[in-house]
This record gives structure tokens, C-alpha cells and sequence, in this order.
């Protein structure tokens, strides 16, 4: 059975009976991340070999989006995992490429640190080799799932050889991780997303992913395309849940004296007009980004760069006209409206931010490097 068709029943059965509590009690959504695995979602970028399901980035931003809809942390961690399993899929061991395949292993990328906030390619965290092992030291500010993940692809300085960055597969119980605090913030409140820190955490020396001093190539090649994408996937589905629940809410709510519903106001209709235009311009803009991505285009940079940015800015947009339109009802927390608002506040500040997005895309079309 194609794991695609599983994802309603599974968003309807164990993601939105769970998006309350996960938000409530900023709790990791394990039920329903354990379902997603039973299913092969996990496994959905996989490769076949591997006893995956070989779908790439457009089937794994289709799953985020339908995520993102009902629950914005579940999403989260989903896109994580599966920009760190592009990486593994490239240079991982069969070991743990089987692992996901088989939705019995969750990854997460570990790259963004204190020292260099969101400057995420260049780490300020080290790896130094001892003993046939290799020794990390870091202090990473963010990572999605912290210790709920069963591994991280962590970045680190470059043991030996020239070059910003190299990159690791670390396993999430090794010695020397520790969790500084907990997380209790404003959006994506379940998708466990803390500091940890790596104090003299030894890793085997082939848990290296690519060479030595590869990371940024790597960073660029593969894991910005694919976080782009798969966090303006996020925001598109934050949109499509407030729009759905704002338009259910004004066509059943009455002026009994009058005779009318919400939507019989003119404001209100438009009101969603202009939250309907913006999500349909970041789905056609996706949707592009994604056919650059497929064909190689010229300007596939410059797409990965914009989507995210425009994804994020319009997500902040049109969650805000929903609380709008649906007025006090929208504070409500079983109305779901006011909880995806809050999802969308964290796309523009997720490194790199819509700010260092737009001086990146500045620079590309002014013909300027971006580093």
C-alpha cells in the first residue's frame, strides 16, 4: 500500500486528537510520530534498496503540509527528520539507512549554535580525534526532537582538513549530551526543540558523513534545499488550517436577529479573499521551487532562497487575518485558529531567517556571492 494514502487516516486518528495536549502541555507528539513510522512515512524518502518507499522532496513536502494543517510541531519534526535523511541517504551507513527505512529510527538536524546563532554553516562547535574515536565539544542552541530524535546530524569544526564544517551522525544517547533547559515558548510547542550540549562526547570516527571538511557543500547541496522547501511546506499548511477553520466558522456563525451569517459581511469575505490569494501564491510558488529543484533550472537558487522567506512572511499574514475574521471565537484554543497563529510566528526566525533570506536573495540578483 502506498504510505501516501495512509496519511489522512492517520492525520484524522492519531494527529488531531493529539494537537491539543501537544500544545497544552508542550509534549512530543511520540503517538503519533510512532504511527507515521508504522505506516512508512518515515521511511518515505528511503530509498528502496533500503526497504524505503524512494519518494523524494515533493512527497515528503506534501506529507508536511497535511501535517502542518492539524498540528505544526508533528510537521516539524517530520520536515526535520527528513531533511536529516538526505543527508544519511548520501552518506550514511546501510545500518542506519535501514533503521528509518523501516520508521523504527527518528533523525533531526543539530547544526544552529550559540556562537554563531543563525549562521547555522559555520559552526563554532569542534571534533577532535583521540584514540581511534572522535571527540565533540559544541553548544547548539536549537535542535527539533532533542532527545527524542534517536540521532542527530551534527556539525562540527573540520578535524584536520580546510573547509567551514564536517558533519556527523551522533547518536542521541551517546555520553556527554546534555539538555540545558527545557523548552516552553510561544509556537510549535511539542516539537521538543532545546539547546544541547556536547561535553567531551566521543563518536566513532565513521560516523562522519562526507569528508572532512565537506559540511558547507553539503549544508548548501542538499540540506538547504530541502529545509527550504519543506519549512515553506509548514508554513503552507499552517495557512491552510487557519483559512479552513476561519472559513468553517464564518459561514456557521449567525446574527439571529438578522437573518444573516458572518460571511454575508463584505469585510469578511474579504478578509479571505486576501488570505486565499496569499496562500495560493506561496502553493504556486512552492510548487515551482519544487519543479526548479526536479529540472535543474538556472534559478533553483534563487527559488530555494525566496520560498521560505515568502512562505513564512505570508503564513504570519494570513494566520493573523484568520484571528481576525473569527474575532473573540479565535482565542478559543479548541477553535485551533490561535495555536496555528502562533505555529507560524517561528518559520521567519528559524535560521537562516527571512532576514538573512532577503539579503541572500539581494545578493543573488545583484550578482553578488552570498558568502
Amino acid at each position: 500500500m502506498n504510505p501516501l494514502a495512509s496519511l489522512e487516516d492517520i492525520v484524522v486518528q492519531s494527529v488531531d486528537p493529539l494537537a491539543l495536549r501537544t500544545d497544552a502541555e508542550s509534549r512530543f507528539p511520540r503517538e503519533a510520530i510512532d504511527a507515521l513510522g508504522a505506516a512508512g512515512l518515515l521511511g518515505l524518502v528511503s530509498a528502496g534498496a533500503v526497504g524505503g518507499q524512494g519518494g523524494g522532496l515533493a512527497d515528503a513536502a506534501r506529507v508536511v503540509q497535511r501535517l502542518a494543517q492539524s498540528c505544526g510541531s508533528t510537521a516539524m519534526v517530520v520536515a526535520m527528520h527528513y531533511c536529516a535523511t538526505a543527508v544519511i541517504e548520501q552518506f550514511g551507513s546501510e545500518a542506519a539507512r535501514r533503521a528509518i527505512a523501516g520508521g523504527r529510527h527518528l533523525s533531526t538536524l543539530a547544526f544552529s549554535e550559540a556562537e554563531s546563532r543563525s549562521h547555522f554553516w559555520a559552526p563554532a562547535g569542534t571534533a577532535r580525534a583521540e584514540g581511534g574515536a572522535v571527540v565533540l565539544d559544541a553548544r547548539k542552541s536549537w535542535v527539533t526532537s532533542a532527545f527524542e530524535a534517536d540521532s542527530y546530524v551534527w556539525s562540527s569544526k573540520p578535524l584536520a582538513a580546510d573547509g567551514a564544517s564536517t558533519l556527523w551522525l551522533v547518536d542521541a544517547r551517546s555520553a556527554g549530551l546534555s539538555q540545558p533547559g527545557r523548552f516552553d515558548g510561544l509556537g510549535l510547542r511539542g516539537n521538543s526543540s532545546t539547546p544541547v550540549t556536547a561535553q567531551a562526547t566521543r563518536i566513532a570516527a565513521d560516523a562522519r558523513l562526507g569528508a572532512d571538511g565537506q559540511g558547507f557543500d553539503i549544508m548548501m547541496g542538499t540540506v538547504l534545499p530541502w529545509f527550504s522547501v519543506l519549512n515553506a511546506a509548514c508554513s503552507a499548511g499552517l495557512m491552510e488550517g487557519a483559512l479552513a477553520r476561519a472559513t468553517g466558522h464564518v459561514a456557521q456563525t449567525r446574527h439571529q436577529h438578522l437573518g444573516t451569517s458572518l460571511a454575508d459581511l463584505p469585510t469578511i469575505r474579504a478578509y479571505l479573499a486576501r488570505g486565499r490569494i496569499r496562500t495560493d501564491m506561496v502553493q504556486a510558488l512552492l510548487q515551482d521551487t519544487l519543479g526548479a529543484i526536479a529540472a535543474g533550472r538556472p534559478d533553483t537558487l534563487l527559488r530555494v532562497l525566496e520560498v521560505k522567506a515568502a512562505a513564512a512572511e505570508a503564513a504570519l499574514e494570513v494566520t493573523d487575518l484568520a484571528m481576525r475574521v473569527c474575532g473573540g471565537a479565535a482565542f478559543r484554543k479548541e477553535a485551533g485558529i490561535e495555536r496555528l497563529f502562533r505555529d507560524a510566528r517561528a518559520a521567519h526566525v528559524m535560521a537562516p531567517t527571512t532576514d538573512v533570506l532577503y539579503d541572500f536573495i539581494g545578493k543573488a540578483v545583484t550578482g553578488l556571492p552570498l558568502f
